[in-house]
């Protein structure tokens, strides 16, 4: 018997993850019109950039001032309060940069530390090995917490490797536990590259919900390589999970490492050969979905869907929505005659 959370919490990461995987320059007009629409359709937890090197995202070159304009936008000024906004920051200069954005009144509430059970992954992701990132991890969390800003411990390959293949599960579990140990606010459980299947999905949160004092402070994070992300969310949604992330048309992935015609450095070799194949669940799709299911987002629907056909435009290309070209499923019939 299907057993769902009546209400879950939908987390949009377009503007980091699904920009940072493009290969132009995002402008920054269409950034800051983006997190004021996503405020104004009900999204509380918005991901709009990372504090990185600039070699390596150009993407977010503009970091300061996306957030500047977002704090002083007089469209959404009055519903800031209710909405938490999160930068990646995986090192100890981005940290601090973070912390001194925050101090000065228009940085992030949260920032993003990821820890990869696959060595080879979190080399590529942080210059770091697992036990050097986790030395580092202690401290900075602190550091970030004591300064007023709250951290989401993010845990990935935890059921595969793009790089390395297989992973031993338990690590993850271990590493969700240890972030919580450590200070982290919340945990954010990733499948960056695809590899879970529903059935391994359901016996990992489940072991997690079951086993963790507080269930609200776990986050799915899937990507959709192999076309699983639906199934994965149902699978997630029956172990108890009610906190999920998603981007507008499945984008993100990988940054790239090619930007407006000039390869630059990037994270290296693309480690799946289509980029294209690489992005998360479709947000609204699964908006959609959910409210077919009863299940509340506290989200306009039908804004959700207006804002994904506007993405394109943003974009400049056709992206993987099913629901922006179907739309809703009809209430009631129509007075068209047959």
């Amino acid at each position: 018997m299907f057993n769902y959370p009546k209400k879950v919490n939908i987390a949009d990461i377009t503007i980091r993850d699904g920009f940072q995987h493009e290969e132009r320059i995002i402008p920054l007009d269409a950034k800051v019109w983006m997190a004021e629409q996503l405020v104004l359709a009900g999204f509380k937890h918005l991901e709009i950039g990372t504090y990185g090197n600039s070699k390596i995202v150009p993407q977010f070159n503009d970091i300061d001032e996306l957030f500047k304009r977002v704090r002083n936008s007089k469209r959404i000024k009055d519903k800031l309060d209710d909405v938490v906004l999160t930068v990646i920051a995986m090192r100890e200069k981005p940290i601090e940069r973070a912390i001194e954005a925050y101090k000065e009144g228009y940085g992030p509430d949260r920032i993003l530390m990821l820890s990869a059970t696959s060595e080879s992954y979190q080399k590529k992701s942080s210059n770091y090995s697992i036990k050097e990132y986790w030395r580092m991890a202690e401290k900075y969390v602190k550091k970030a917490t004591d300064a007023g800003l709250k951290v989401n411990g993010a845990v990935t390959t935890i059921w595969g490797c793009p790089i390395e293949g297989p992973t031993n599960i338990n690590d993850a579990f271990s590493f969700a536990r240890r972030w919580l140990d450590i200070g982290a606010s919340d945990v954010e459980h990733a499948d960056h590259d695809g590899s879970a299947s529903p059935n391994r999905v359901y016996d990992y949160f489940k072991r997690v919900i079951d086993n963790f004092d507080n269930p609200i402070q776990h986050i799915a994070h899937f990507h959709s390589r192999r076309g699983f992300g639906a199934a994965n969310v149902l699978a997630a949604l029956q172990a108890g999970v009610v906190n999920f992330e998603a981007t507008f048309g499945g984008t993100g992935g990988q940054p790239a490492n090619f930007i407006d015609g000039v390869p630059i450095i990037g994270t290296g070799k693309y480690y799946i050969s289509d980029k294209n194949i690489t992005g998360l669940i479709c947000l609204e799709d699964l908006v959609v979905m959910l409210d077919e299911m009863g299940i509340d987002t506290g989200l306009d629907v039908d804004k959700v869907l207006e804002l994904g056909r506007m993405t394109e435009k943003i974009i400049g290309r056709r992206l993987r929505s099913e629901a922006i070209k179907s739309g809703r499923i009809p209430k009631k019939l129509s007075n068209k005659d047959y």
